[in-house]
């Protein structure tokens, strides 16, 4: 009786939670998949290009490497800001759920790939240059060696960018992106519905919680 008294808003917005976890969840998943690929292929190019890389390259490496900097260094809010342009001519429009995930790439792909260049430098020197004795490619090092070798690395940094970008939806979702952010606020906050900000929120943290788990499962798997 006293949970059914204090969730009184809640129960009546259940199909608005549902809508709500969803758009965060298509959020999430999207914002990943594009933003992990080019992360990872940044990353790649960082660790390839650095002093004593495999291709090192001064000039490229100074340019990508104050890249990921600035980038990392703006805020998600003035990000939004910033791409309002961008984001209405990719999307058409700059306010939504499908809108929301341009920004978000843009803030998760320099966050991840620094992420992945760190688990790609941890990779024992001495397995790459017995790769390198035996004639292997770049290519070859880069798939067979630095992605095998830091696996559970990049399984763990993947982690913590992925809790990072359900993080930074909850964000979009307070001006206009939808998503439980969006419910947290506009229903929650605004009028005051203290319940409905409560139950974002566990929703929320539910999600971290599942992403960390699988991934402590995987890297465990992946270890032995």
């Amino acid at each position: 009786m006293i949970l059914t008294s204090f969730f009184e808003n809640v129960q009546e917005i259940p199909e608005e939670f549902v809508t709500a976890t969803l758009e965060t969840l298509y959020m999430t998943v999207l914002t990943c998949l594009i933003g992990f690929t080019l992360g990872i292929i940044i990353g790649i190019v960082l660790v390839l290009t650095q002093p004593g890389g495999l291709k090192e390259n001064g000039p490229v490496y100074y340019v990508l490497d104050k890249i990921v900097n600035i980038f990392r260094s703006i805020p998600f809010v003035i990000m939004m800001a910033l791409l309002v342009g961008v984001t209405r001519f990719i999307v058409g429009t700059s306010i939504g759920t499908t809108a929301a995930i341009v920004p978000l790439v843009v803030a998760t792909v320099p966050f991840f790939a620094r992420q992945i260049q760190n688990a790609l430098v941890e990779v024992n020197p001495g397995v790459i240059e017995a790769a390198q004795a035996m004639g292997s490619s770049t290519w070859d090092i880069v798939s067979r060696v630095y992605l095998r070798e830091a696996l559970p690395g990049i399984i763990r940094v993947s982690a913590l960018s992925i809790i990072n970008v359900i993080g930074i939806t909850a964000m979009a979702g307070t001006i206009g992106g939808g998503g439980l952010g969006n419910l947290a606020i506009t229903r929650g906050y605004n009028r005051f519905q203290g319940d409905v900000t409560l139950v974002s929120t566990l929703i929320i943290l539910i999600m971290v919680f599942v992403s960390q788990a699988i991934a402590d499962r995987l890297v465990k798997k992946v270890e032995h």
